[in-house]
Protein backbone atom coordinates (compact mmCIF):
# COMPACT_ATOMS: atom_id res chain seq x y z
CA UNK A 1 0.00 0.00 0.00
CA UNK A 2 1.24 3.47 -0.80
CA UNK A 3 2.18 5.85 2.00
CA UNK A 4 -1.03 7.34 3.39
CA UNK A 5 0.66 9.92 5.63
CA UNK A 6 0.12 13.07 3.61
CA UNK A 7 -0.95 16.66 3.95
CA UNK A 8 -4.70 16.93 3.62
CA UNK A 9 -5.54 18.96 0.53
CA UNK A 10 -8.12 21.71 0.62
CA UNK A 11 -11.47 21.00 -0.99
CA UNK A 12 -12.64 23.17 -3.91
CA UNK A 13 -15.09 25.91 -3.00
CA UNK A 14 -17.93 24.07 -4.75
CA UNK A 15 -17.32 20.86 -2.74
CA UNK A 16 -18.25 20.10 0.84
CA UNK A 17 -18.32 17.26 3.36
CA UNK A 18 -21.00 16.15 5.77
CA UNK A 19 -20.06 14.95 9.24
CA UNK A 20 -22.92 12.48 9.57
CA UNK A 21 -22.38 11.70 13.26
CA UNK A 22 -21.15 14.03 16.00
CA UNK A 23 -22.15 14.83 19.58
CA UNK A 24 -21.98 18.61 19.73
CA UNK A 25 -24.21 18.73 22.81
CA UNK A 26 -21.54 17.16 25.00
CA UNK A 27 -19.89 19.26 27.68
CA UNK A 28 -16.48 19.10 26.04
CA UNK A 29 -17.76 21.46 23.33
CA UNK A 30 -19.41 23.96 25.68
CA UNK A 31 -16.56 26.49 25.86
CA UNK A 32 -15.63 26.78 22.19
CA UNK A 33 -18.49 25.52 20.04
CA UNK A 34 -18.43 28.63 17.85
CA UNK A 35 -14.73 28.06 17.13
CA UNK A 36 -15.40 24.37 16.41
CA UNK A 37 -18.06 25.31 13.87
CA UNK A 38 -15.79 27.94 12.36
CA UNK A 39 -13.02 25.38 11.85
CA UNK A 40 -15.54 23.07 10.25
CA UNK A 41 -16.49 25.84 7.82
CA UNK A 42 -12.86 26.52 6.99
CA UNK A 43 -12.38 22.84 6.12
CA UNK A 44 -15.53 22.72 3.93
CA UNK A 45 -17.46 20.62 6.45
CA UNK A 46 -20.61 22.60 5.88
CA UNK A 47 -23.18 20.22 7.35
CA UNK A 48 -23.13 18.36 10.67
CA UNK A 49 -25.63 15.93 12.18
CA UNK A 50 -25.53 16.00 15.97
CA UNK A 51 -26.85 12.82 17.52
CA UNK A 52 -29.28 12.22 20.36
CA UNK A 53 -28.44 9.39 22.75
CA UNK A 54 -31.16 9.91 25.36
CA UNK A 55 -34.11 12.24 25.87
CA UNK A 56 -32.04 15.13 27.22
CA UNK A 57 -29.33 14.95 24.56
CA UNK A 58 -32.00 14.67 21.86
CA UNK A 59 -33.51 17.90 23.18
CA UNK A 60 -30.10 19.56 23.17
CA UNK A 61 -29.37 18.31 19.64
CA UNK A 62 -32.59 19.90 18.42
CA UNK A 63 -31.76 23.16 20.18
CA UNK A 64 -28.40 23.24 18.42
CA UNK A 65 -30.08 22.55 15.09
CA UNK A 66 -32.48 25.41 15.73
CA UNK A 67 -29.62 27.78 16.54
CA UNK A 68 -27.14 26.85 13.79
CA UNK A 69 -28.28 26.43 10.16
CA UNK A 70 -25.38 24.04 9.48
CA UNK A 71 -26.52 21.60 12.18
CA UNK A 72 -29.23 18.95 11.97
CA UNK A 73 -30.38 16.63 14.74
CA UNK A 74 -31.31 13.05 15.43
CA UNK A 75 -33.16 11.65 18.42
CA UNK A 76 -33.12 8.27 20.11
CA UNK A 77 -32.00 6.18 23.08
CA UNK A 78 -28.49 4.67 23.04
CA UNK A 79 -28.21 1.03 24.19
CA UNK A 80 -26.16 2.16 27.20
CA UNK A 81 -29.17 4.09 28.48
CA UNK A 82 -32.15 1.80 27.87
CA UNK A 83 -32.04 0.52 31.47
CA UNK A 84 -33.59 3.80 32.61
CA UNK A 85 -36.20 4.17 29.87
CA UNK A 86 -39.93 4.08 30.61
CA UNK A 87 -43.05 4.38 28.48
CA UNK A 88 -43.15 8.03 29.51
CA UNK A 89 -39.65 8.48 28.03
CA UNK A 90 -40.84 7.21 24.68
CA UNK A 91 -43.97 9.35 24.81
CA UNK A 92 -41.82 12.44 25.42
CA UNK A 93 -39.34 11.43 22.72
CA UNK A 94 -42.10 10.91 20.17
CA UNK A 95 -43.63 14.29 21.00
CA UNK A 96 -40.21 15.92 20.72
CA UNK A 97 -39.61 14.47 17.27
CA UNK A 98 -43.07 15.26 15.97
CA UNK A 99 -42.81 18.85 17.20
CA UNK A 100 -39.43 19.41 15.58
CA UNK A 101 -39.71 17.68 12.23
CA UNK A 102 -37.83 20.54 10.58
CA UNK A 103 -34.69 19.75 12.60
CA UNK A 104 -34.82 15.95 13.12
CA UNK A 105 -33.44 14.00 10.16
CA UNK A 106 -32.84 10.58 11.70
CA UNK A 107 -33.79 8.22 14.52
CA UNK A 108 -30.90 7.12 16.71
CA UNK A 109 -28.45 6.28 17.75
CA UNK A 110 -29.97 2.98 18.73
CA UNK A 111 -28.72 -0.58 18.73
CA UNK A 112 -26.72 -3.07 20.76
CA UNK A 113 -23.50 -2.80 22.76
CA UNK A 114 -22.17 -6.04 24.22
CA UNK A 115 -18.70 -4.60 24.77
CA UNK A 116 -19.53 -2.50 27.81
CA UNK A 117 -22.96 -3.96 28.69
CA UNK A 118 -24.09 -0.89 30.62
CA UNK A 119 -27.60 -2.21 30.05
CA UNK A 120 -28.66 -5.86 30.17
CA UNK A 121 -28.40 -7.43 26.68
CA UNK A 122 -31.96 -8.78 26.82
CA UNK A 123 -33.19 -5.29 27.61
CA UNK A 124 -31.05 -3.84 24.82
CA UNK A 125 -32.61 -6.20 22.29
CA UNK A 126 -36.11 -5.37 23.50
CA UNK A 127 -35.58 -1.62 23.16
CA UNK A 128 -33.73 -1.96 19.86
CA UNK A 129 -36.80 -3.65 18.37
CA UNK A 130 -39.15 -1.07 19.85
CA UNK A 131 -37.12 1.84 18.53
CA UNK A 132 -36.77 0.32 15.06
CA UNK A 133 -40.56 0.09 14.98
CA UNK A 134 -40.79 3.73 16.08
CA UNK A 135 -38.37 4.83 13.36
CA UNK A 136 -40.39 3.01 10.72
CA UNK A 137 -43.63 4.59 11.96
CA UNK A 138 -42.01 8.03 12.00
CA UNK A 139 -40.57 7.44 8.51
CA UNK A 140 -37.05 8.33 9.62
CA UNK A 141 -33.77 6.63 8.68
CA UNK A 142 -32.22 4.64 11.51
CA UNK A 143 -28.77 5.35 12.96
CA UNK A 144 -27.42 2.11 14.38
CA UNK A 145 -24.80 1.47 17.05
CA UNK A 146 -23.29 -2.04 17.08
CA UNK A 147 -20.43 -3.20 19.29
CA UNK A 148 -19.62 -6.92 19.53
CA UNK A 149 -23.22 -7.72 18.60
CA UNK A 150 -23.11 -8.38 14.86
CA UNK A 151 -25.24 -11.53 14.81
CA UNK A 152 -28.02 -10.15 16.98
CA UNK A 153 -27.98 -6.85 15.11
CA UNK A 154 -28.50 -8.63 11.78
CA UNK A 155 -31.19 -10.91 13.20
CA UNK A 156 -33.19 -8.03 14.68
CA UNK A 157 -32.88 -5.96 11.50
CA UNK A 158 -34.18 -8.94 9.53
CA UNK A 159 -37.10 -9.34 11.92
CA UNK A 160 -38.05 -5.67 11.98
CA UNK A 161 -37.51 -4.67 8.34
CA UNK A 162 -37.97 -3.63 5.65
CA UNK A 163 -36.79 -0.07 6.21
CA UNK A 164 -38.23 2.11 3.48
CA UNK A 165 -36.37 5.18 4.78
CA UNK A 166 -33.04 3.38 5.01
CA UNK A 167 -30.39 3.72 7.66
CA UNK A 168 -26.71 3.76 8.48
CA UNK A 169 -24.38 1.57 10.48
CA UNK A 170 -22.50 4.30 12.31
CA UNK A 171 -18.84 3.95 13.29
CA UNK A 172 -18.60 0.69 11.40
CA UNK A 173 -16.57 -1.97 13.22
CA UNK A 174 -17.10 -5.18 11.27
CA UNK A 175 -15.45 -6.94 8.36
CA UNK A 176 -16.33 -6.91 4.68
CA UNK A 177 -18.83 -9.80 5.02
CA UNK A 178 -20.73 -7.95 7.73
CA UNK A 179 -20.61 -4.76 5.68
CA UNK A 180 -22.24 -6.55 2.76
CA UNK A 181 -25.07 -7.76 4.98
CA UNK A 182 -25.69 -4.19 6.13
CA UNK A 183 -25.61 -2.90 2.56
CA UNK A 184 -28.13 -5.61 1.59
CA UNK A 185 -30.62 -3.91 3.92
CA UNK A 186 -30.22 -0.78 1.81
CA UNK A 187 -28.17 0.85 4.56
CA UNK A 188 -25.02 2.93 4.36
CA UNK A 189 -21.68 2.20 6.02
CA UNK A 190 -20.24 5.17 7.94
CA UNK A 191 -16.47 5.22 8.36
CA UNK A 192 -14.94 6.98 11.39
CA UNK A 193 -11.42 8.25 12.05
CA UNK A 194 -10.44 4.80 13.32
CA UNK A 195 -9.73 3.95 9.68
CA UNK A 196 -6.52 6.02 9.93
CA UNK A 197 -5.11 3.85 12.74
CA UNK A 198 -2.29 1.49 11.74
CA UNK A 199 -4.01 -1.57 13.19
CA UNK A 200 -7.41 -0.91 11.52
CA UNK A 201 -6.74 -3.41 8.74
CA UNK A 202 -10.30 -4.77 8.46
CA UNK A 203 -11.85 -1.31 8.47
CA UNK A 204 -9.40 -0.10 5.85
CA UNK A 205 -10.40 -3.04 3.66
CA UNK A 206 -14.07 -2.17 4.08
CA UNK A 207 -13.44 1.49 3.27
CA UNK A 208 -11.49 0.49 0.16
CA UNK A 209 -13.85 -2.19 -1.21
CA UNK A 210 -17.48 -1.30 -0.53
CA UNK A 211 -19.31 0.63 -3.26
CA UNK A 212 -18.75 4.36 -3.03
CA UNK A 213 -22.52 4.69 -3.30
CA UNK A 214 -22.80 2.99 0.14
CA UNK A 215 -20.22 5.11 1.96
CA UNK A 216 -20.60 7.89 4.53
CA UNK A 217 -17.99 9.59 6.71
CA UNK A 218 -18.23 10.74 10.31
CA UNK A 219 -16.23 11.89 13.29
CA UNK A 220 -18.26 10.52 16.22
CA UNK A 221 -16.77 13.59 17.91
CA UNK A 222 -15.66 14.14 20.60
CA UNK A 223 -14.55 10.49 20.40
CA UNK A 224 -12.19 8.58 18.09
CA UNK A 225 -10.13 11.38 16.58
CA UNK A 226 -8.14 10.27 13.52
CA UNK A 227 -4.37 10.08 13.43
CA UNK A 228 -2.46 12.32 14.20
CA UNK A 229 -4.98 13.64 16.78
CA UNK A 230 -5.65 10.19 18.24
CA UNK A 231 -6.48 10.45 21.93
CA UNK A 232 -7.50 14.10 21.70
CA UNK A 233 -10.94 15.65 21.28
CA UNK A 234 -12.43 14.89 17.89
CA UNK A 235 -14.40 17.57 16.04
CA UNK A 236 -16.17 17.96 12.68
CA UNK A 237 -13.24 19.57 10.83
CA UNK A 238 -11.26 16.33 11.30
CA UNK A 239 -13.64 14.43 9.02
CA UNK A 240 -11.70 15.98 6.12
CA UNK A 241 -8.61 14.04 7.25
CA UNK A 242 -10.62 10.80 7.39
CA UNK A 243 -12.08 11.46 3.94
CA UNK A 244 -8.63 12.18 2.48
CA UNK A 245 -7.30 8.94 3.95
CA UNK A 246 -10.19 6.94 2.44
CA UNK A 247 -9.73 8.64 -0.93
CA UNK A 248 -6.11 7.52 -0.96
CA UNK A 249 -7.10 4.00 0.07
CA UNK A 250 -9.47 3.92 -2.92
CA UNK A 251 -7.02 5.72 -5.22
CA UNK A 252 -9.57 8.36 -6.18
CA UNK A 253 -9.48 12.18 -5.93
CA UNK A 254 -10.63 13.60 -2.60
CA UNK A 255 -13.24 15.86 -4.29
CA UNK A 256 -14.84 12.78 -5.86
CA UNK A 257 -15.12 11.08 -2.49
CA UNK A 258 -16.43 14.27 -0.87
CA UNK A 259 -19.04 14.86 -3.56
CA UNK A 260 -20.31 11.29 -3.47
CA UNK A 261 -20.44 10.91 0.31
CA UNK A 262 -22.19 14.28 0.56
CA UNK A 263 -24.73 13.17 -2.04
CA UNK A 264 -25.22 9.94 -0.07
CA UNK A 265 -25.84 11.87 3.16
CA UNK A 266 -28.25 14.23 1.42
CA UNK A 267 -30.14 11.25 -0.01
CA UNK A 268 -30.39 9.36 3.28
CA UNK A 269 -31.20 12.25 5.60
CA UNK A 270 -33.00 14.50 3.07
CA UNK A 271 -30.67 17.37 3.90
CA UNK A 272 -31.06 20.80 2.40
CA UNK A 273 -27.36 21.58 2.20
CA UNK A 274 -27.92 24.90 0.41
CA UNK A 275 -29.62 26.30 3.49
CA UNK A 276 -27.40 24.53 6.00
CA UNK A 277 -24.09 25.99 4.92
CA UNK A 278 -21.87 27.36 7.66
CA UNK A 279 -20.86 30.19 5.32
Amino acid sequence: MKDLKCTVPALPEDTQLVDTHCHLDMEVFNNDLEAVLDRARQHRVDTIITIGIDLLSSQKAIELAQKYPAVWASAGIHPHDVHSVTDATYTALLELIETHRDQVVGYGEIGLDYAKKRSDPDLQRQHFRRQLEMAIALQLPVIIHDRDAHEDTIRILQDCGPFSCGGVMHCFSGDIAFAQKIIDFGFYISIPGIVTFKNAVDLQKVARIIPLSSLLVETDGPFLAPHPWRGKRNEPSYVLHTAAFIARLRDIPLPELAQTTTANAVSLFHLNTSSSSLH
